[in-house]
């Protein structure tokens, strides 16, 4: 049985990225993204937003910690990643997430107030998919 696993996402950051290390050094930042939809109902148009928690790892995280922040407008491509764990009290916990593999900047550089698609925008990749975990 075949099988295909790939994201592709345009909105704006949630938060600002987080970016922290694994115990072997490789860097990893986590942030929010909101994606916009907007539909007619009727007569009238209605808006809908999807949340969607994004992963980074490599020189990408630390490029998307560096240079993005809450509003930044970015285009990626990525995979969804599912995670289940027990929290305290013995809870079962999911998270359903994006693991980015490539994040495009949409932004002018310097983080201007001007920002859009096509102003600007600059793409850092991690072509690797062998991610460390």
């Amino acid at each position: 049985m075949a099988s295909f696993n790939k994201v592709l996402l345009m909105g704006n950051l949630t938060r600002d990225p987080e970016l922290r290390y694994t115990a072997s050094g490789a860097a990893v930042a986590s942030f929010g993204l909101a994606v916009n939809r907007k539909y007619k109902q009727g007569e009238e148009w209605k808006d809908e937003v999807c949340y969607v928690d994004i992963t980074v790892w490599a020189k990408q995280a630390e490029n998307c910690a560096e240079y993005l922040h809450k509003g930044s407008p970015v285009f990626l491509e990525g995979r969804l990643n599912f995670q289940s764990w027990e929290a305290e009290g013995g809870q079962k916990r999911n998270k359903l997430e994006v693991v980015a593999n490539n994040v495009q900047f949409l932004g002018k550089p310097g983080g201007g107030k001007e920002s859009g698609m096509g102003q600007g925008s600059q793409s850092f990749s991690d072509e690797k998919d062998d991610i460390p975990f």
